[in-house]
C-alpha cells in the first residue's frame, strides 16, 4: 500500500504544472456550473426549500394528494394594516388597484372585503378583516393551469403591483402598512436566505482560516496551498450538487453543510501533507542556508520528500477520508431525501477534498521546493518561530502527555466527568421539523405568516388536516368524533376536493410543531375511521420524519460502526483500539449534543447567537451532527494513531509512542480543529437557525474532541492500556499481518 502513494506523488512531482493546470481548469469548471448552471438554472434555482419529507410516509402521501387534487392556481396576498376598513373612502381608492390586478395575464380573480356585497357587514367578509379590526386582506388568484413561465411572469406581475397598494392608499389611509406574502416568496426567502448565509460563512471562515494557518507555518507561502485544496474542493462541491439535484430533491440547507465539510477538511488534509512534507524536507536537506532555497527539484531532496510524504501522510489522508466518507455514508440507508442527498453530497466532497490533498496540494508543493524550508517572515516574531517549527521532538504536547501519563487515572475518569456534565441536557432534547420558525424573527415572510396567525385566524392554516378518501357525510360523521378529542380546539367543515374531502383540525395551541399539537396527530390517527385518511402538517411530518430515523438508526450506526472496527483494526492490527474509539467518539458527540441543547433549545444563547429558539433541535440536524461529527472525530484520530503507531512500529514502547506520537502530531490536530471550529462558526453568523444548530454543534463537538478527548483522554486510556493497547486474537493477527492498511 505504501508503494501506491510513494508512487502517486512521484507521479505528481514529475508532472506538478500540469496537475496544478488541471485543478484550475476543474475549479473553473465547478464554479460556472454551479452559478451559471446548465440551461439557465444554477444550483440555487434548482435547490428544493420546504419541511422535509419521508418517502412513503402517510403525511407525504397527503400532502401529495393534497397537491395533485388542488383545482385553484396559486395565490398572493396582501396585508393591510393601520386602517379601518369601514372607511367609506377606502372602497373607491382600491378600485383602480382592482383593475390593476384583474388586467395581469393569468389572474382569475381580485378579493377584499369592500368589494362584497355590503361590504365590511357582509358574513362572507369576516374571514378577510382583521381581528384588531385595524386591517384586511387582499386575496389575488391564478389559473390554476398556466405554464411555468406564464405563471412566474403573473406572480411576479401581481407581487409588484400588491407592494405599491400602501402607496396608493396614503392619501386616505396616511398610517397604512403592506405586507405581501405567498408560498412561491416563502420558498424564494428561505432559499435566498441559504445562498447568503453560505457567503457569510466563507466571508468569515476563510480569512481567519487562513490567518491560523499563517500562523501555524511562520508564512503565507505554506499556509496558502492547503486553502488552494479547500477552493478547489468548494468548486467541485458545488458542482457535485449540482449534478445530484437532477438525480434526488436537495434541500437549499444541504449546500451550505456540504460546503462546509469540505471546507473543513480539504484544510485538515492540506495541512497535514504540508506539514509533514516540511519536516521530510527538512530532514532531507537538513538547516537552510539560503542559497539552497532556490534549487528546487535538482538534487532529488524535494522528489524524495514528496514521495515520503505521500507514503505517510498522504496514506493517513486517504485512510482517514475513508473513515470520513464511511460514516456520512450511513446517511443514505435512511429514507427521508434531505438525509440522502446530505449523505451523497457529503461524500462527494469528502473525495473531492482528499482528492486536492493528494494531488494538487503535493504538486504546489514540488513548484515551491526547498523555500518551505526557510522561516517565513512571521516565524521570525517570538514565539510563532517555534509554534511553526516542525524539527523538535519535545515541546508543549510531548510535555502535556508526560503530565497526563504521571496521573492517567485522574485524567481519564476527571475527563469521563466532565463529557457527562456536557452531555446531560440531551437526556431532554426534543426534536422538531420547523417551517418558517427557521427564518430570522425580522423576516418578511415570517412577519406575514405571524399577522395572519394572529389577526386572521380563518385564513391560517390549520395546525392539522385530515385528508380523507370519503363521501362528505361520512367525513362530516367522522369529524364530530374528532372535534371531542381533548386537545382539540375546533374542526373546520369537512371540504370536498375532487374525490376526497378535507378537514380542518386546529389543535388547542399556537404552535404547530409543538408537543400539543404532536399528541393531536397521535390521538386523531388512533380514532378508527370507516374510510382511508391521511394526517398532515407540521405536527404530523415530524412525528413520520422521527419515526423514520429511529427505525433505520440501528443499520446506519451498525454499518458505520463495524465499518469503523474493521478499517482502524486493519490499521493498528488491535482490536482495543477500534472500541475504544468508538466509546470516547460517542461521548464527545453526545456532550456536543448536550450543548446544543442548552443552547439552541432551552435558549441560553439567544442574545449571544441572534436566534429565536423553536422549543427544539431540528430532527435531521441530530442526525447530521452525529454522522458529521462521528467522522470528523475518527479525522483526528487517525491523525494520532498513525504516528503513534508508526512509532510503535519503529520499537519505541507504548508511552514514549503515545508521548512523542502527541507532540508530533498534537500541533496538527489542534490547527486544523482551529481551523475548522472558525469555519463551522462562520456559518453560526447566518441566519438560518438550521445552519447555525449544524455549525454550532460540529464545531463544539471539534473543540471538545481535539481538547478534551484527543488530548487528555485518549493519551491517559492509552497510557493505562499500555501493552493491551496492541492486542487482539491470534487468527486476527494473522489476518492483519496479511491486510494491514497502515504499518
Amino acid at each position: 500500500m505504501a508503494s501506491v502513494f510513494a508512487r502517486l506523488g512521484r507521479s505528481v512531482a514529475h508532472h506538478p504544472r500540469l496537475t496544478v493546470v488541471v485543478w484550475l481548469v476543474l475549479t473553473a469548471l465547478g464554479y460556472a456550473l454551479a452559478v451559471q448552471g446548465l440551461h439557465g438554472e444554477n444550483l440555487f434555482d434548482r435547490v428544493a426549500t420546504g419541511a422535509p419529507g419521508v418517502p412513503g410516509a402517510e403525511s407525504t402521501r397527503g400532502q401529495q394528494i393534497l397537491a395533485d387534487e388542488r383545482t385553484t392556481g396559486p395565490s398572493v396576498n396582501l396585508v393591510l394594516s393601520g386602517l379601518d376598513p369601514a372607511d367609506p373612502e377606502l372602497g373607491p381608492a382600491l378600485e383602480p388597484v382592482r383593475a390593476d390586478l384583474a388586467g395581469v395575464d393569468g389572474v382569475v380573480s381580485v378579493i377584499d372585503p369592500l368589494v362584497l356585497p355590503g361590504g365590511v357587514e357582509n358574513p362572507a367578509a369576516a374571514p378577510l378583516l382583521a381581528r384588531d379590526g385595524q386591517g384586511f386582506l387582499v386575496v389575488v388568484e391564478l389559473e390554476p393551469d398556466l405554464s411555468s413561465d406564464a405563471q412566474a411572469a403573473a406572480l411576479d406581475a401581481v407581487e409588484q403591483r400588491l407592494r405599491d397598494v400602501p402607496d396608493d392608499l396614503r392619501t386616505v389611509a396616511p398610517d397604512v402598512e403592506g405586507v405581501v406574502g405567498a408560498e412561491h416568496l416563502i420558498v424564494d426567502e428561505i432559499t435566498e436566505q441559504a445562498e447568503e448565509d453560505l457567503r457569510t460563512g466563507e466571508v468569515v471562515a476563510l480569512p481567519i482560516a487562513l490567518l491560523i494557518m499563517v500562523v501555524v507555518f511562520g508564512g503565507f507561502l505554506a499556509a496558502a496551498m492547503p486553502m488552494a485544496g479547500a477552493l478547489a474542493s468548494i468548486a467541485g462541491g458545488l458542482g457535485a450538487l449540482l449534478g445530484l439535484t437532477y438525480v434526488m430533491d436537495v434541500d437549499a440547507s444541504v449546500v451550505n453543510v456540504v460546503t462546509v465539510l469540505g471546507l473543513g477538511l480539504s484544510i485538515d488534509y492540506g495541512l497535514l501533507i504540508v506539514s509533514r512534507f516540511r519536516e521530510e524536507l527538512h530532514r532531507s536537506v537538513g538547516t537552510d542556508d539560503g542559497a539552497g532555497s532556490r534549487r528546487r527539484r535538482g538534487d532529488g531532496a524535494v522528489l524524495a520528500a514528496v514521495e515520503r510524504t505521500m507514503a505517510t501522510a498522504g496514506r493517513t489522508v486517504v485512510f482517514s477520508a475513508v473513515t470520513v466518507a464511511v460514516s456520512i455514508a450511513g446517511l443514505l440507508v435512511f429514507r427521508p431525501d434531505i438525509l440522502r442527498a446530505v449523505g451523497a453530497g457529503g461524500v462527494a466532497v469528502v473525495l473531492i477534498a482528499v482528492a486536492t490533498a493528494v494531488t494538487l496540494v503535493p504538486a504546489l508543493l514540488t513548484m515551491t521546493g526547498r523555500r518551505l524550508t526557510k522561516p517565513g517572515l512571521l516565524a521570525r516574531v517570538p514565539g510563532l518561530r517555534r509554534a511553526s517549527d516542525v524539527r523538535h521532538d519535545e515541546g508543549a504536547f510531548s510535555s502535556l502527555a508526560g503530565r497526563v501519563q504521571r496521573h492517567p487515572w485522574w485524567v481519564m475518569l476527571g475527563s469521563v466527568a466532565l463529557l457527562g456534565v456536557l452531555a446531560a441536557p440531551a437526556l431532554g432534547m426534543e426534536l422538531r421539523i420547523s417551517g418558517l420558525e427557521l427564518l430570522p424573527t425580522a423576516s418578511t415572510q415570517r412577519e406575514y405568516v405571524s399577522d395572519l396567525e394572529e389577526n386572521y385566524p380563518a385564513a391560517a392554516s390549520p395546525a392539522v388536516t385530515v385528508v380523507a378518501e370519503a363521501s362528505l357525510a361520512e367525513a362530516t360523521a367522522w369529524a364530530q368524533e374528532v372535534a371531542e378529542l381533548p386537545d382539540v380546539a375546533s374542526v373546520d367543515p369537512p371540504a370536498p376536493l375532487g374525490s376526497y374531502v378535507v378537514i380542518g383540525v386546529r389543535a388547542a395551541t399556537d404552535d404547530p410543531g409543538g408537543a400539543v399539537a404532536a399528541d393531536v396527530v397521535r390521538e386523531v390517527r388512533a380514532v378508527d375511521a370507516p374510510f382511508d385518511r391521511w394526517v398532515v402538517g407540521q405536527a404530523a411530518s415530524q412525528i413520520d420524519f422521527t419515526d423514520a430515523l429511529v427505525a433505520r438508526a440501528p443499520l446506519a450506526l451498525g454499518i458505520v460502526g463495524v465499518a469503523t472496527l474493521v478499517l482502524l483494526f486493519l490499521m493498528t492490527g488491535s482490536v482495543v483500539i477500534p472500541i475504544k474509539a468508538l466509546l470516547t467518539n460517542a461521548l464527545s458527540i453526545v456532550a456536543s449534543l448536550g450543548v446544543l441543547v442548552w443552547a439552541f433549545q432551552d435558549g441560553h444563547l439567544e442574545g449571544l447567537l441572534g436566534f429565536t429558539s423553536t422549543g427544539g433541535i431540528e430532527t435531521y440536524v441530530l442526525a447530521l451532527v452525529i454522522a458529521f461529527a462521528f467522522g470528523l472525530a475518527m479525522d483526528y484520530e487517525v491523525f494520532l494513531l498513525s504516528r503513534v503507531k508508526e512509532l510503535h512500529d519503529e520499537g519505541l514502547p507504548t508511552d514514549e509512542a503515545v508521548r512523542l506520537g502527541l507532540q508530533r502530531s498534537g500541533r496538527i490536530i489542534t490547527s486544523a480543529a482551529a481551523i475548522i471550529i472558525v469555519v463551522f462558526s462562520g456559518f453560526v453568523a447566518g441566519d438560518l437557525v438550521v445552519i447555525k444548530q449544524v455549525g454550532f454543534a460540529l464545531a463544539f463537538a471539534v473543540l471538545i474532541d481535539a481538547t478534551v478527548v484527543r488530548l487528555l483522554l485518549v493519551p491517559a486510556t492509552m497510557t493505562i492500556l499500555d501493552r493491551a493497547n496492541w492486542w487482539a486474537p491470534r487468527p486476527l493477527r494473522r489476518l492483519y499481518q496479511r491486510f494491514a492498511i497502515i504499518h
